[in-house]
This record gives C-alpha cells, structure tokens and sequence, in this order.
C-alpha cells in the first residue's frame, strides 16, 4: 500500500509526488505519457514559480538547461510602452520559459531522485472506495497489464480534463465560458525578451526559450475561432502583424519558424471542488483559466507546496486528513480567486481610456512599472499599485 498516488507528473503531478516523498511518504506517481514529451503550454514560468524551484533545489538544474532568464519586459497597448523588471519575490527577478519536454523531464526526474516510484504509459481507469464511500485507491492500466494499487491519498494531477476530477465527482464550483483561442509557434533569429502587445480584439506575447528559439503566441476572441481556424497561420500572422508591428518585422525580416504551428480553442475557466474524503486535485484538474496570464505552472507548483504543507505528517489519520484536505481547498480558492478575475478581465481583450490613463502614469515612474509587472507575474495584488506616487501621477 502506498501513503499516496498521484494521477498525473506535469508541473503539478511532479511536484506534489516530490514534496509528499520528501515529507518521508511513500508515493506512487502514474502518467499516461513517457518522459520527455511536450503539451500545449505558454511554458512562462512567473517569478513565484521561479522561487519554488529555488526552494525545491531545481532552479540551478534549469539554468544549466541554456533556458535564458527573463530579466526584462516590455508591454505595449496604445500609446503606451512600459519597459522594466519585476521587483521578484524572494530575490527572484527573472521569470523564465522552458520548452515543456525540458521542464516536465526535470521534475519527475526530481520526483524519482526523492524516492517516488513512477509509471509511464499508464492509464487509471476507476476509484477504488470502501464502504462508507472513501477514496482508498485506484484502478487501470499499464502496459496492457491492469492493476490495481491502494492508497490514503489519491491526488489527481491530470490536467484541465481530468479523469480522477470525474470519477470523484468533483462539481465545477465557479466557471466562466471560454473567452480566447491561441496559437503559438516557436521562431530562431527572432531575439526577444518578455513582450506583451495588447489591442481591441488581440493580445500577442513573445519570450525567448530553450536553443535560442523565441515563442511567439497570438490570442483571438473565442467568437473568432471558427474563422481563424480555416487559416490559423495567416490570421496568426496577421494578428501578430496588426498588433505588434515591430515584432512582425523582427519575424519577417530574418525570422524562421522552426515547428508546426499549434493551437487550441478550448480555453476553460473554472473552479472544481478541490478535495474530498480521500482525494484532492491540483493544477489544472482543479482550477484552469486562460493561458493569456500564462499563470498555470505557477499556480500548480504553489498548490503543490499548499497541499503538502496541510496534509504534514497526518496521512494515517483520516480524519485528520479531512481536515487538512478542506483546508488545502480554502487556501487554493482564496489565493488564486483574485488571479481568475483579473485573468477573464484580460482575455475579455477589451481595453479602456480608464485603464490606459492609469498605464499612463504607471510608465512615467519606474518603481511603479517594476509594481505592474509584479502585477503581471502575480506577486501583488491590483491594490499595490494604487500608492500616492499613483495618485500624484493621474
């Protein structure tokens, strides 16, 4: 019998299993996928992320990768250019973007060095329960071969369209229909730093990654997709073009695309209740939104450390696990309900005189440009900016 299994070895998965094994649990972590592989992601990983791999010792196992840091950003909407840094968290400044298939290998490889057992190409199938209707383990299959492990913790870890959220029975708690589709694709010779370029209708980023490739992503309205579908490179070109202009240039001059353009218009937004009587969820199985804020592979790695941090040393009583569980649940919900409204808000790609007026005065001071993008990266909230320096300025 394991103390846990984890459902799922992404930048949620991953960590969890790692944390859990390093609290002295024996863990068992299953994915359907082999490692290293890639998935659609925004691979921005903000500066609280950043911090938690520092924490975790993994900061300098990614830096050694050739992932350049992203130690300047530049975001344009109208007449307004805001160019800085973050001030960081934990004498973190630089957010970085790795490749997927680089990242998601380093941490389970980190999970398997803490002790986890882990299962590629395994599929879980069903929910083992006891009779009062606890979670106490799980079903399905591995290389053709079933199986069936036990567990006191079942952490499902398997992305926005989660199995184990299904077979729990985990009802959505909050959800906003989709507001954006995206497409993305990476490009060499085309140096970049953190961009962002907003207007009505359209959002467009850049960040440089791995081999000196840079990501360039182009955001629509939801309401566009069947159109923008029917030629996703041209309306992608197109998007980047009317938008940032400059980037356009840097892309058509001596850019060249180095893969397939990807894509998706499935975008969901919701809350799902985060635990229960033997099982929790993490990342995106409980709580997804637009990528536009690309707040994901943060907001999994701080769940990770949440869950862990309230379950302690009380695995082997269940009713103590309960507890912890409803409590990793209101922790999850009030630090990241601020980050789902302010996220719909800028995938509604609606700007307004009110806030460019603001971003007006927000670029005349550099403390407060290095405030926004703390803003951005999900450091502060919205009410750090609103200072007297703010006030003197508008």
């Amino acid at each position: 019998m394991f103390d846990a299994i984890v459902v799922g070895a992404r930048c949620a998965g991953s960590p969890t299993a790692m944390l859990l094994a390093r609290a002295g649990y024996r863990v068992l972590l299953l994915d359907r996928a082999e490692f290293p592989s890639d998935t659609l992601s925004t691979h921005l990983v903000h500066q609280p992320g950043v911090a938690a791999l520092a924490r975790w010792g993994l900061l300098d196992r990614l830096r050694v990768t050739g992932c350049p840091p992203l130690d300047r950003a530049v975001y344009e909407v109208a007449d307004v250019r805001l160019e800085g840094c973050s001030r960081g968290v934990a004498g973190q400044r630089a957010a970085y973007a790795p490749r997927r298939h680089v990242l998601d290998a380093m941490l389970v490889d980190a999970a398997v060095a803490s002790g986890v057992e882990f299962r590629p190409r395994c599929s879980v199938t069903g929910l083992l329960r006891d009779e009062s209707g606890r979670v106490v383990g799980v079903e399905g299959v591995h290389q053709g071969h079933r199986f069936v492990e036990r567990a006191r913790l079942v952490v499902g870890a398997d992305g926005m369209r989660s199995r184990v959220a299904a077979l729990c029975g985990a009802p959505f708690t909050t959800s906003t229909a989709p507001l954006t589709c995206a497409y993305y694709a990476y490009w060499e010779d085309v140096p970049a730093v953190f961009e962002l370029y907003e207007r009505p209708g359209s959002w467009v980023a850049a960040v440089a990654t791995h081999g000196g490739a840079t990501l360039v992503l182009a955001y629509f309205p939801q309401s566009r997709f069947d159109e923008v579908r029917t030629d996703a490179y041209g309306a992608y070109l197109e998007q980047i073009r009317t938008t940032a202009p400059g980037l356009y240039e840097r892309m058509s001059g001596r850019g060249r695309r180095v893969e397939r353009l990807r894509g998706t218009g499935d975008q969901q937004n919701f809350f799902r209740q985060a635990s229960g009587p033997g099982w929790a969820l993490v990342g995106d199985a409980g709580h997804h939104k637009d990528s536009i804020t690309a707040r994901g592979i943060s907001d999994a790695f701080f769940q990770a450390e949440s869950l862990v941090r309230h379950v302690g040393a009380g695995l082997g009583d269940p009713g103590w696990l309960d507890d912890a569980l409803r409590r990793y649940a209101e922790d999850r919900d009030a630090a990241l309900t601020e980050g789902y409204q302010a996220t719909l808000s800028v995938a509604r790609l609606e700007t307004h005189e009110q806030r460019l007026s603001l971003l007006r005065a927000v670029g005349r001071d550099a403390e407060l440009t290095a405030t926004y993008f703390d803003l951005v990266a999900g450091i502060e909230s919205p009410k750090a900016l609103y200072t007297p320096r703010l006030m003197a300025l508008l």
